[in-house]
């Protein structure tokens, strides 16, 4: 994940907490009788990036580091915004800048230490001084800019009150900072534990001095090779749920880590983002005896095509409106799922907008009239648009270089050939190359996806589809929907949703996207192993996951 051009990962997660009883007690009230051996132990692909807060932006190191740290506040299985060393939601003044903390008292860091306002406004004046992908989380906060352009360390919005509260004053009214206050870049880091680490660059090396304030703690990491963590003795939060010891292994062949899996020496696969092979989810999606150990999780990503507003044949809203919409609309999304998607079982067709379905914003299955795969009227609307073919002469779609990128250009092309009569290249580029050149509005069309930072409409609308939005990559305006969204912007989402979902329709009326799928998280878990999944956007935690007695 990254913010800018960059994406998220995704990040906090599961808010309750397993109670565990000597014979089980799982939720429910049902008896579950727990073995003896309380390891989770499962594989990733490539090992974890950054493990400081303040810089992370992987989806992996978020999911398996909201073990590790804490904030003033995380996001439960449904996604709700709950207190986690907060006592309860920020007091907010009338006039919408400034907002007030209170703590728990009883908090304390793995080593014993006590957290105190101090640490919070020490650990956010940090963030947005290191600026890290996701140091914009405290934009909102008065003097952040003087911080990230290192003028000054501390912003000046942030205000102790006493030991356990402090207020952060904003420049101006953002409904949304409240979602953001719960991420990862916010989480409580300890000046102490920094200063004894080696300082900023050095101390989440060493798990002597990677001290967090969650449920677990690290205990050994080989790089590239293993992780382990275990339980933080007497957590000031109550039960860190039945598990003892978590072992996760670095290994990068999928097939190895599915063998391992089904002989019984890894409990799941599917943490920190990892999948299985197409032809593994296929054969357990196929099988009755497997089928019970996946759960195809809908996860907040986002994949579409992208089109230039500004230079080439579908510039100009309404200009190219035509050629966007029948390009859109000349797309067999069942035809794209069934060959890019391995079957369905990666990914599923869009059919509600740009916003994932499963989160706030999203309009709703079957509501995009885009979605709807109309050949015979696309080829009308494409010859009237563009009669001698001239237009898309010599069309290339770019793409950031992936298998999954691969097939859904080569499904395109073969789709805009037969039913638009329409000839285009696929050209494939590394990462770093594609990302850049994309949010400059280099290509007339192109690959574009998503994955939610949060579950706030404002996380789409603001990095990709305003004017001027980083990661766009269309250099789509229009002023109409900038003002929906900047007024939503100051307001708590509950009351302005329905705006938002105007905004999600504007797009759909302007052709801006074409939306074609959206993503999966894969999860295979044993029948032995429970509480082990996630929601749209991030992972359970590891206290809700317990062992069962199994042979």
């Amino acid at each position: 994940m990254t913010r800018n051009s960059r994406f998220r990962s995704l990040a906090v997660a599961l808010g309750a907490i397993f109670v565990a009883a000597a014979c089980g007690g799982g939720g429910g009230g049902t008896s579950e009788n727990l073995a003896s051996d309380q390891t989770l132990s499962f594989p990733i692909i490539s090992d974890v990036g950054d493990l400081d807060p303040a810089r992370m932006s992987a989806a992996v190191d978020i999911d398996l580091f909201q073990n590790v740290f804490s904030g003033l506040y995380k996001f439960n299985n449904k996604l709700e915004e709950v207190p986690d060393i907060a006592t309860g939601p920020p007091q907010i003044s009338a006039d919408g800048l400034t907002y007030t903390f209170k703590m728990r008292q009883d908090a304390k860091f793995s080593n014993g230490d006590g957290i105190k306002a101090d640490d919070f406004i020490y650990s956010w004046n940090r963030a947005a001084r290191l600026q890290g992908d996701y140091a914009s989380v405290f934009a909102p906060v008065a003097g952040y800019d003087d911080v990230a352009a290192n003028k000054t360390k501390e912003m000046t919005g942030l205000k102790k009150i006493d030991d356990y509260s402090f207020s952060a004053k904003l420049s101006a009214p953002a409904g949304y900072w409240y979602t953001e206050v719960g991420l990862w870049t916010a989480w409580v880091v300890s000046q102490k534990a920094i200063t004894a680490g080696g300082g900023d660059d050095k101390w989440s090396a060493d798990p002597k001095t990677l001290i967090g304030s969650g449920q677990f703690k690290m205990t050994a990491r080989t790089p590239k090779q293993s992780l382990d963590f275990e339980p933080v003795a007497n957590w000031y939060g109550g039960s860190t749920g039945a598990l003892k010891k978590v072992h996760i292994e670095v290994i990068a062949d999928q097939k190895t880590s599915i063998t391992k899996y089904e002989s019984g020496n890894f409990s799941l696969i599917g943490f920190m983002n990892e999948n299985l092979t197409p032809e593994d989810v296929i054969r357990y999606n196929s099988s009755p005896a497997l089928k019970a150990e996946l759960t195809l999780q809908p996860a907040a990503r986002t994949t579409w095509i992208g089109f230039n507003f500004k230079t080439g044949p579908f510039a100009g809203i309404e200009a190219g409106k035509h050629g966007r919409h029948a390009f859109i609309t000349s797309v067999d999304m069942a035809q794209l799922v069934d060959i890019a998607c391995s079957k369905g079982t990666a990914c599923f067709a869009a059919t509600g907008g740009t916003i994932t379905k499963g989160l706030q914003g999203y309009l709703g299955d079957n509501t995009d009239k885009n979605a709807k795969f109309d050949p015979v009227a696309a080829k009308a609307e494409y010859q009237a648009w563009d009669p001698t073919g001239s237009k898309v002469k010599g069309l290339v779609y770019t793409y950031n270089a992936t298998a999954f990128n691969k097939a859904v250009c080569e499904n395109l092309a073969s789709q805009w050939q037969k039913n638009l009569g329409v000839t285009m290249q696929c050209a494939a580029q590394d990462r770093a190359s594609f990302f850049s050149a994309r949010n400059k509005c280099t290509y007339p069309i192109f690959r574009h996806s998503w994955g939610a930072d949060y579950d706030h409409p404002q996380d789409w609308f603001d990095f990709l589809f305003v004017t001027n939005a980083g990661s766009g990559g269309s250099c789509y305006s229009n002023p109409a929907l900038d003002a929906l969204v900047k007024d939503a912007n100051t307001k708590p989402l509950a009351s302005v949703v329905d705006k938002y979902k105007q905004a999600g329709q504007m797009l759909i009326d302007d052709s801006v996207a074409g939306n074609l799928v959206y993503g999966i998280q894969q999860y295979v878990v044993h029948p032995w192993v429970k509480g082990a999944g996630g929601n749209a956007l991030y992972d359970y935690r590891w206290s809700d996951v317990r062992i069962l007695q199994h042979t």
